[in-house]
């Protein structure tokens, strides 16, 4: 019920558009029985081949841990190299870049989606179409509003709403269906194939709106985590897809009796007496469909905070069940703001229609390069038939691709834009934070030499200092700054270093590591899973004191933390200097260290340093 609510509202609401978009889109074909049976073909086969059995039974069986989406699959095929060779870094660079796409769709559904839905309204009473926009955008107002209240109460509300919604599109399909049987020749791929031979003009520009049906599978992988790979197999089979292609073959049944329903076939399959619950139900479902990507741009967001591609950002849970269940609230008004744009700029779901495609089809040819990537160097049983099969995928998709890119002037150009300025600003980020680590690495002296010579001879003042480090082998630049201005040692010193690591959670007994350096001196690592938020205090609670100096005392009424706050200026460093003021305002937009690791406010010192990049 669960998965139905989130995962399926993306793929579950092409109906709306998919195969409208044939024979009323951009490069619209003649309504005629071959030409329609040929876009039904084409439309079940592809469906079939990458939805069916490239996400739902390849693709979900490699998952990150049990979590998915390109970044977790980035994540897993950089593990799996374990080198740093220019193949390896390519795949990660590809990675990077799909996440980036990804942002462009999540985009561009709710906006879609919801327009889709309420341009049904015209069809009821034509008198409301000049309302179709201003409804869209109140409504959009309304689900980014309520996005604070969590997935979880948002998801137990929609499950029920996406089951009455398939089993709608199953009815509406299935009567339409027993009017014109014929249509079920369309099974046959070879009416796909004959027209392809036949019209490769024409078959290249449908290959663009068949992909519309498939918008929305990059989900099911995006959210597997939530729900587990046989939620979504169950899902899938039981319910959507069949759902799913009874409709495509009512609409396809219902232009062949009647050449004008081709402007709006979906709505059209009902009757007057049920237009108007038609577009509330599909309203409903749209909104669904947005929920899916949106929150799948937190997930997306909070993991490549977590894998050093963007700084700290805010993020609130919203369950105290499911750790997943985020919400992260400059993610949620950008994204508004980005959507009601896009709707005041295109105003019509067939004008969205041609933005759509190139952001999910990239996003798709990426995710099989990783799986192949990931299936080369592994061991698995079937490893020749699995790298077979995921090179006719790429084939295929880059077919898709390609009809996409005809629709660059019409709108394609908007998810490629948005993609390429999020992947500038996270390489950026991932760049400059290696280079301030490689300058650290020179201004700083190192743990060892600190420990061969003699230790300043200061005050010493009782308490523990934790100073937070991106380098554990390093002293952190804050001692030194606190021992200039205070000039005192507390009585225990602790070097504390949050470690990243590429799987989703790290189990409570691996959390922490420490390590006695000298009297009154350790080394602290704590570990964090890219899908967690990190919390200090909670983990150092792991640590208990003991008697004999081998562990420091944290107890929080004597704990004292000290961080740096780096400060950027530009130099004859390794970054442009477009990139290097970039890089700057990320800085200076990070969450601070003390909100983001959650330590107690009033026992934070942060101390300024200065970089030159």
């Amino acid at each position: 019920m669960a998965a139905l609510g989130v995962v399926f509202g993306d793929i579950g609401t092409s109906p709306l558009y998919a195969f409208k978009e044939a024979f009323a889109g951009t490069h619209a074909m003649a309504v005629s029985p071959e030409n329609v049976l040929a876009t039904l073909s084409a439309l079940f086969w592809a469906v079939i081949i990458i939805v069916a059995i490239k996400y739902v039974w390849v693709v979900l069986s490699y998952d990150n841990d049990g979590e998915g989406g390109v970044l977790a699959l980035t994540a897993l095929a950089h593990r799996r190299s374990q080198d740093r060779s220019r193949r390896s870094k390519l795949v990660v660079s590809a990675g990077v870049f799909a996440a980036a796409l990804f942002y462009g769709d999540a985009i561009i559904t709710p906006a879609i989606s919801v327009l889709s839905a309420v341009e049904g309204i015209s069809i009821a009473t034509p008198d409301f179409e000049h309302y179709i926009v201003p409804i869209t955008i109140g409504i959009l107002i309304g689900l980014f509003s309520i996005q604070m209240k969590g997935t979880g109460i948002v998801g137990r509300f929609f499950g029920p709403i996406t089951i009455l919604w398939f089993i709608c599109l199953a009815w509406l399909g299935g009567h339409s269906i027993i009017q014109t049987p014929m249509v079920l020749q369309a099974v046959n791929p070879l009416h796909a194939l004959r027209f392809a031979v036949d019209h490769p003009g024409m078959a290249f520009f449908l290959l663009s709106a068949v992909f519309l049906a498939m918008t929305g599978a990059e989900a099911l992988y995006a959210d597997m985590g939530h729900f587990g790979e046989k939620a979504v197999r169950l899902g899938w089979y039981g319910l959507v897809f069949p759902s799913l292609m009874i409709n495509y073959f009512g609409q396809g049944a219902l232009i062949l009796r009647d050449a004008s329903a081709a402007s709006n076939p979906f709505f059209l399959l009902a009757s007057s007496s049920l237009l108007i619950p038609l577009v509330v139900l599909a309203t409903a479902a749209t909104v669904i469909a947005s929920q899916a990507t949106i929150s799948g741009a937190y997930s997306m967001t909070l993991q490549a905070s977590r894998l050093g591609y963007l700084p700290r950002v805010r993020v609130l849970h919203t369950s105290d069940q499911e750790q997943g269940q985020i919400y992260i609230p400059s993610v949620n008004w950008l994204m508004l703001l980005a959507v009601i744009a896009l709707v005041l700029a295109f105003k019509s779901s067939g004008a969205l229609a041609a933005a759509y495609g190139i952001a999910v089809s990239g996003t798709m040819i990426i995710t099989t390069v990783l799986v192949f990537y990931v299936v080369r160097l592994g061991t698995r049983r079937w490893k020749g038939i699995t790298l077979l099969a995921l090179t006719c995928f790429a084939v295929l998709e880059f077919g898709f691709f390609a009809s996409n890119l005809t629709k660059l002037e019409q709108g394609g150009w908007f998810p490629l834009t948005i993609g390429t300025l999020i992947f500038i600003a996270l390489t950026t980020w991932r760049d400059g934070s290696l280079l301030v680590a490689e300058h650290r690495c020179k201004i700083d002296i190192p743990v060892s030499e600190l420990l061969a010579s003699p230790m300043p001879q200061v005050p010493v003042v009782s308490g523990t200092a934790v100073y937070l480090t991106s380098d554990i082998s390093l002293v952190p630049s804050a001692l030194f700054h606190n021992l200039k201005h205070f000039k005192v040692m507390h009585e225990h010193t602790v070097f504390l270093h949050v470690v990243n690591e590429n799987t989703p959670y790290v189990q409570q007994a691996e959390r922490i590591q420490i390590k006695r350096l000298a009297e009154g001196l350790w080394a602290l690592n704590v570990h964090f899973g890219f899908r967690e938020q990190p919390d200090i205090p909670v983990a150092l609670q792991l640590l208990k004191p003991d008697n004999f100096g081998k562990k420091p005392n944290l107890d929080p009424m004597v704990t004292s933390y000290f961080v740096a706050r780096v400060q950027i200026v530009d130099g004859p460093g390794g970054l442009s200097a477009w990139r290097c003021a970039i890089f700057g305002w990320m800085t200076r937009q990070a969450a601070g260290a003390a909100t983001y690791y959650k330590l107690p406010a009033n026992q934070v010192v942060e101390l300024g340093t200065q970089v030159v990049l």
